[in-house]
């Protein structure tokens, strides 16, 4: 394996590193260490001028110089600095690259598997993780579960961590004897470039709808900064797209490599049918080349079919047999918060998603209409902050799937939770025919009383979080535990 240095002992000549930089005051710089946040500049840094949403760095790269920056890395010349300047069209992604030397460039001695699409990254990169230590090799991931490094696993403040902490975890996986690292690739990291200058192995592209509009404005460019997911891998690198989905299928023209095509309509490489469906389990056939061998999974629904196609997918390019792979797949029985039920022994059916999209709502929705023979009650809001446009889209989802509506506060944020869910009612036909609890506690208790046999409840879009941010605040609100516990304290003694 190769050896991958500390942050600590490399340095690295910006000139080698970025040879059609431009320097200015120099003939190149040599980094030891690089930072993007002036407030955790320490003397003898590189000071990384980022441009962002609505600040540029650059305002800060003066500050930077004074507390004893010896450069800046900036997209622009910066006359009035008295050290050198590298200028650089895209500073994220020379930073990007810059974070991967300065740590050894550990994904060397990785294999990196990248996951993006707007649902159902996390259920794949776990169905995947769990598919590569079954079958002997030590695994690393970065997603919105958490960072594991081959030995201990931190929280994750962002799906996908920045440059410099990415490439961090990075080398504590390669320094752990991990094999592969399993990634998931959000929209903001792709458009940001925190993955620059690590080669994927392989990718899976599970769909692209739309999300996150608050940050990239239009579907177009939405869509645009997905495809630059393809641009990460290896020459030889495996593409997985779900030929399902028509944006993804799209992709396919810009693949210059090898590519796996999965889906349960459409023809393609890897196919599925489900044959059985029940409230706790499903089984379909898998369809690969010339074999054909059921799998039997405790999480159910028509896109976790979708994922497990595409983690296959990438097992068999893997030259994993196709028998382990199957076995993997049905070992998994929940991904926290991704269609996960809660049994307390309860005479109807409550499950926690993390939908948040009008497009996964609807799937989530339609996925347990096939499975219950009772009412479906919805308890779901919207995020606070972000992209206004879908929250009457989810609400207009919610009243065409559900049959009882709660709508409550999500991740409020800076916003008034009541202004949001204003936002909702606007997509419904029949916004009377909803139930409106802001408190989302009450609102889960209040889904839980009306439940009958037969029922099911479904608590959407928070699913794993732990919390509730509102304002400045980080509120412990967990919809699995509030949930749990109402239905431990209120279910009848003989049930």
């Amino acid at each position: 394996m190769k050896q991958v240095c500390p942050d600590s002992n490399c340095r690295v000549s910006l000139r080698r590193l970025l040879p059609l930089a431009r320097f200015i005051g120099a003939e190149d710089i040599s980094v030891q260490r690089c930072v993007c946040d002036s407030r955790r500049l320490r003397s003898g840094d590189l000071f990384a001028a980022l441009p962002g949403a609505h600040l540029d760095g650059a305002q800060f790269a003066a500050d930077a110089v004074r507390d004893g920056a010896i450069g800046v890395l900036s997209h622009c010349p910066l006359p009035e600095l008295n050290v050198p300047v590298c200028v650089v069209p895209n500073v994220h992604e020379a930073f990007g690259r810059l974070s991967q030397a300065l740590a050894g460039n550990p994904t060397q001695a990785l294999k990196v598997i990248g996951i993006t699409g707007t649902n159902g990254k996390t259920t794949t990169a776990c169905l995947i993780g769990r598919m590569l230590a079954q079958n002997g090799y030590r695994v690393g991931m970065l997603g919105t579960l958490g960072y594991y490094d081959g030995k201990e696993c931190d929280d994750a403040p962002w799906t996908t961590p920045p440059a410099e902490v990415a490439a961090r975890y990075f080398a504590r996986m390669a320094e752990n004897e991990c094999t592969h690292a399993v990634v998931e690739l959000s929209s903001h990291a792709l458009d940001q470039y925190r993955l620059a200058g690590v080669e994927l192995d392989a990718l899976c592209v599970t769909n692209v709808q739309r999300d996150h509009l608050d940050y990239h404005q239009t579907i177009d460019q939405y869509r645009q900064t997905k495809s630059k997911a393809l641009d990460y891998l290896k020459p030889e690198g495996v593409a997985v797209i779900n030929a399902d989905d028509p944006v993804s299928s799209e992709y396919l023209d810009l693949i210059d490599g090898p590519a796996l095509t999965v889906g349960i309509d459409a023809a393609a490489e890897l196919q599925a049918s489900i044959i059985d469906r029940h409230v706790s389990e499903q089984t379909f056939l898998l369809f690969a080349g010339s074999d054909t061998v059921p799998v039997r999974t405790r999480m159910i629904g028509r896109h976790h079919v979708s994922n497990c196609l595409a983690s296959a997918a990438v097992g068999l390019a893997a030259g994993l047999p196709l028998v382990n792979v199957v076995r993997s797949l049905e070992s998994v029985e929940y991904v926290p918060g991704r269609l996960q039920r809660i049994e307390c022994g309860q005479p109807f059916s409550v499950f926690v998603d993390f939908a948040h999209t009008p497009d996964a709502l609807a799937g989530t929705l339609q996925s347990l209409r096939e499975v219950i023979d009772g009412r479906l009650i919805c308890v779901f809001g919207a995020g606070g902050d972000r992209d206004w446009e879908k929250r009457p889209l989810l609400g207009r989802e919610a009243e065409a799937g559900a049959d009882r509506l709660i709508i409550t506060s999500d991740n409020p944020r800076s916003e008034d939770p009541q202004a949001i869910i204003g936002d909702i009612l606007e997509g419904l036909e029949a916004p009377a025919g909803a139930k409106v609890l802001a408190d989302r506690t009450e609102a889960i208790h209040e889904a839980l009383a009306m439940a009958e046999p037969g029922d099911c409840v479904l608590l959407a879009g928070k699913g794993h979080e732990a919390f509730q941010v509102v304002g400045d605040d980080r509120i412990e609100l967990d919809d699995y535990e509030v949930a749990t516990e109402w239905l431990y304290t209120n279910l009848p003694s003989e049930i």
